[in-house]
C-alpha cells in the first residue's frame, strides 16, 4: 500500500492522555503518519513541542478554546502568540465560537476570535475553527477580518447549508468519528457532497471514538475506520481518500512531505 493517513486534529498532550508516545507508535502502526496536535493550555503546548521533537510527523497548533477564553484567555494569549511568532506552530487553533454551551460570554468569545485571527494574519498561519450554533457570527466576523484566508472547520457537525458556507470561503471541512455513528445520516450527506480537495479527517483524540470503539478513549490509530466510511459514502477506494486528505493537510499547514 502506497498511502498513509493523516489526523488533522488530536489532543495528544491533553492532561487526560497518560502515554502520548504510545499513541503515536500505535498510530504509525496503523499507517497514520501525520498528526496535528491541538494544544489549549501552557502544559499541553510545552509537552507538544517535546513530543514533536521525539516523533517525526507530529505538528502543533495552539489557542484557547471558546469554552475557556473567559477564564484563561488573557493569561494564555501572550504565551501562544510568542510561540506562533517563533515558528513553533503550524496553525492557530482551535479558536472560534460555541453558543451551544456558552461557557464563555458570546462577546468575550468574539473578542478572542478576533485577536486570534489577527495573530494568524501577522504570522501567516491558517486557523482551525471550532463552531457550534454560531455559524452566522463566525462567517460575519471572518468576512470582515479574515476574508480569503486559509482555515478549516474542525469536527464539522453542521448542516449542508453551513457546510456550503464553509466551502464558499475556501476553507476545509474536517470530519471525525461522529460520522460513523448510527444517527449521523444527515452528516454523512455532507460528507458525500464535500469535494475531496476540501476534505480532512480527524479523531479529536481523546474524544469521539468511532462506532466500533464507542466508550473507549479515542486515539489516532482509530482514524482508518473514519476514512473507510468516507470512502464508502463517496464510492471511492480508501487509498483515494487517504491520499487526498494527506495532500490537503500538507498544503493547508505548509508541511514538508
Amino acid at each position: 500500500m502506497d498511502y498513509s493517513f493523516t489526523d488533522s486534529h488530536a489532543h495528544l498532550t491533553s492532561s487526560s492522555i497518560l502515554d502520548p508516545d504510545g499513541m503515536v507508535e500505535r498510530a504509525k502502526a496503523s499507517r497514520v503518519q501525520t498528526i496535528i496536535n491541538i494544544c489549549t493550555d501552557r502544559e499541553s503546548l510545552e509537552k507538544g513541542l517535546l513530543l514533536a521533537q521525539r516523533h517525526k510527523g507530529i505538528y502543533n497548533a495552539a489557542a484557547t478554546t471558546p469554552h475557556e477564553v473567559a477564564k484563561e484567555g488573557e493569561e494564555l494569549f501572550p504565551f501562544f502568540a510568542e510561540h506562533a511568532r517563533k515558528g513553533d506552530l503550524v496553525a492557530i487553533g482551535e479558536t472560534g465560537l460555541d453558543y451551544y454551551y456558552a461557557h464563555s460570554p458570546k462577546e468575550v468569545q468574539r473578542e478572542f476570535l478576533s485577536r486570534y485571527l489577527q495573530l494568524a494574519l501577522a504570522c501567516k498561519l491558517p486557523v482551525i475553527f471550532h463552531c457550534r450554533d454560531a455559524f452566522q457570527d463566525l462567517f460575519a466576523l471572518c468576512d470582515s477580518e479574515y476574508k480569503g484566508k486559509p482555515a478549516l472547520l474542525h469536527c464539522f457537525t453542521g448542516t449542508m447549508k453551513e457546510a456550503e458556507g464553509v466551502l464558499e470561503r475556501g476553507w476545509y471541512l474536517s470530519f471525525s468519528g461522529i460520522i460513523t455513528f448510527k444517527k449521523s445520516q444527515e452528516l454523512r450527506e455532507v460528507v458525500r457532497n464535500t469535494p475531496l480537495d476540501r476534505l480532512l479527517i480527524e479523531t479529536d483524540t481523546p474524544f469521539l471514538a468511532p462506532q466500533s470503539k464507542r466508550g473507549k478513549v479515542n486515539e489516532p490509530s482509530y482514524l482508518p475506520e473514519i476514512a473507510e466510511l468516507i470512502a464508502r459514502e463517496k464510492g471511492l477506494e480508501i487509498a483515494a481518500v487517504a491520499r487526498a486528505a494527506t495532500h490537503n493537510i500538507h498544503y493547508l499547514f505548509s508541511l514538508s512531505h
